[in-house]
């Protein structure tokens, strides 16, 4: 950590100068930042590759919280207050890093399914610097990112081996073993472990698996289409995700039990995601 901290003293001699770069691709990282780019990928550019994107993220997500719990290692300004500058908010544990993990995760899958040189390129410059704005912006140590990364990695690994099989194998299996395993899996992941970020990823796993299942049977939507009919969708599809996003934690501040409440609300964001907003598109022609 006392490594970690010359580290972060080095980059931060840029400051302020760099300031606002490294804040983009933090922000390329963060919730907000994937709650707008994996509707787009699954709606607008690739079905097939953006509801198994979702996936990957979603698990990814479950995996660092229960990481970073049981690591429970503190960020810079918690080990050495007043020896860091905090350019950036960040709450919770450090390691592993969140941002280096979900870059690798992300853009990893979509590397591999794209296969587009630009993809790659894209991939590169997400993959280093999201990670290296959080040593920049004072809120993670340099293990912390090298943690995230050895996470990502093995999660991406073990996804595109394990992924496809388990996909054939819950094809081949009717609706009801679908909606099965969609409420079953995520349930069984937030009783072993319960957190505000497992409690996120899990309900959202949950609500955008049975839309998943769901949208097979029903509605067979096409993300194919003409540029305005996709830009018009995606526009559809995130106004009204936006509206359960942020209505539903005003709405639902101060109740209690709060964990329900974040359950209902990130359920109802899969759900609309994944079978809500397709179907609107298919009735509106848009799809």
């Amino acid at each position: 950590m006392e490594w970690g901290l010359q580290v972060i003293a080095w980059f931060q001699q840029f400051s302020p100068a760099l300031d606002r770069p490294f804040q983009v691709f933090t922000l390329l990282g963060g919730e907000e930042f994937f709650l707008l780019l994996l509707p787009l990928v699954y709606w607008c550019l690739d079905r097939r590759i953006g509801s198994r994107l979702i996936i990957a993220f979603l698990l990814g997500v479950y995996v660092n919280a229960v990481a970073k719990t049981l690591a429970a290692q503190p960020r810079p300004a918690e080990y050495a207050p007043g020896r860091v500058k905090v350019l950036w908010e960040a709450s919770g544990y450090g390691f592993p890093s969140g941002h280096a993990q979900h870059a690798v995760v992300v853009w990893g899958y979509l590397a591999t399914q794209a296969r587009r040189r630009w993809v790659w390129a894209l991939t590169a410059v997400m993959t280093v610097f999201i990670p290296l704005s959080r040593i920049y912006l004072g809120v993670h140590f340099p293990h912390d990112i090298l943690g995230g990364y050895a996470v990502g990695l093995v999660l991406l690994f073990l996804y595109l081996r394990l992924e496809p099989g388990i996909g054939r194998w819950l094809g081949e299996k009717g609706l009801a073993w679908q909606l099965g395993v969609a409420l079953a899996a995520p349930l069984l992941l937030i009783l072993l472990f319960t957190t505000d970020d497992s409690v996120t990823a899990g309900a959202t796993l949950m609500g955008m698996s049975v839309g998943f299942a769901l949208e097979r049977r029903w509605i067979r939507f096409d993300s194919a289409g003409p540029p305005w009919k996709r830009v018009a969708r995606y526009l559809l599809g995130i106004a009204v995700m936006m509206t359960l996003w942020l209505g539903l934690r005003i709405v639902f501040t101060g109740l209690e039990p709060a964990t329900l409440f974040r359950f209902v609300r990130y359920g109802l964001v899969g759900v609309w995601g994944a079978l809500g907003a397709p179907w609107a598109f298919r009735h509106l022609r848009l799809a």
